[in-house]
């Protein structure tokens, strides 16, 4: 047997998000086969501290930190690895831990999902499993991600950018735009958050304010879109980098008016959201849902994983891209692992699969040229 490779999981994070990481990081490490990979757990404090050791894990649900090694990654490809940090004489100091083969950053949200540190890690030269710094940041910005599929053909429902400096000092001008452009019902999101966090759906100009003042706690720039009528939530797993695979779709039945955080996690029992799998659609519209997501992952560059989210009218049959995550909830009940379990891909092979498309990827990427240095003379 070769030498296993290192695979650094990272969780926690900067992120509202931060303990949905936990819980995903939680099976993604149970579930690596040992025979394969060393697991090396790395929280990251909701603060930002990046933090080694068996139990880095627990110690960051309890936020409690005795024990743990602080480490870092540095953005230097020359000196590759997992570096301890040391204080010495008042001085920071730093020693090699171990080498890294590849990460994989279980995170959600902010500084995790959002292409920040997919660029920390190309700049170190590291292989890590996900989409790049593009995909991973066209993804997160709700209103990027339209734009792009606007610019591909691909239907979204009609929206509004906005940003919260202007909401904030010019708002009878920011109402008036969004009334003229779009109909009531509306969503109001921050652009870049998971999680349904910060999101509101407005019946009217009253609730519009609300939702505005709301999503502003959260980003710098707002998105304001036209509801769906009596929208159905489709999913799609997609799978791979340069040739993906699209899995069978889901359907989210939601407990409440919409999938907000509480349906997604807070909810239980009876009161939990239902997820429909395979999704009760004909065969035609699953057929177009699953061609849809793949043009939606090729339109941002995608590589590795992500899940595609769609509306479905119940009133009209219009079928509208929502949202893709680059990173989604990743426990053995989260939707994207059941809808590949649903296509015959079980969660211990999909996480196999994962890292060798990372490590395809990295080596691609190492084939294109760095260093041009220009003619003498």
């Amino acid at each position: 047997m070769g030498e296993r490779l290192q695979v650094i999981v990272l969780f926690g994070g900067r992120s509202g998000e931060h303990d949905v990481s936990l819980e995903s990081a939680r099976s993604v490490m149970a579930a690596l086969d040992p025979s394969r990979f060393e697991v090396v757990p790395v929280g990251i404090t909701r603060e930002g501290a990046w933090l080694a050791g068996e139990g880095a894990l627990e110690a960051l649900k309890r936020e409690r930190f005795e024990g743990l090694t602080p480490v870092t990654i540095l953005p230097d490809p020359t000196r590759r690895g997992l570096w301890q940090l040391e204080a010495e004489d008042g001085a920071a100091k730093l020693a090699l831990l171990r080498r890294v083969d590849v990460v994989f950053p279980v995170l959600h949200g902010t500084f995790g999902e959002d292409g920040t540190l997919q660029g920390l890690l190309e700049m170190a030269g590291v292989a890590y499993v996900g989409c790049g710094v593009l995909a991973s940041a066209l993804a997160m910005d709700k209103i990027a991600f339209k734009d792009t599929c606007k610019a591909h053909g691909l239907p979204v429902a009609d929206y509004v950018a906005v940003t919260r400096r202007r909401w904030e000092r010019m708002p009878e001008e920011v109402i008036a735009e969004v009334e003229a452009k779009l109909r009531y019902p509306l969503f109001v999101k921050p652009a870049n958050l998971g999680s349904s966090v910060g999101i509101s759906k407005c019946a009217d100009r009253e609730a519009l304010r609300v939702g505005l003042a709301e999503a502003a706690r959260y980003d710098r720039r707002l998105l304001v879109e036209e509801a769906v009528p009596q929208a159905r939530e489709i999913e799609v797993s997609v799978l791979g980098n340069e040739a993906p695979s699209a899995s069978v779709p889901g359907e989210i039945v939601p407990s409440r008016e919409f999938y907000d955080y509480a349906a997604k996690y807070l909810d239980d029992g009876e009161q939990a959201s239902k997820l429909l799998i395979p999704a009760p659609i004909s065969e035609a519209l699953t057929e177009r849902v699953r061609e849809m997501a793949l043009a939606a992952y090729r339109a941002i560059d995608g590589a590795g994983l992500a899940r595609v989210d769609f509306l479905l009218s119940r009133e009209t049959g219009e079928l509208y891209l929502n949202e893709i995550n680059t990173m989604p909830g990743f426990t053995k009940i989260s939707m994207y692992p059941k809808l590949w379990e649903a296509s015959g891909v079980s969660y211990d092979k999909l996480l196999g699969w994962l890292i060798d498309l990372a490590l395809d990827r990295h080596y691609e990427n190492g084939r294109s040229e760095r260093i041009v240095r220009a003619p003498i003379g």
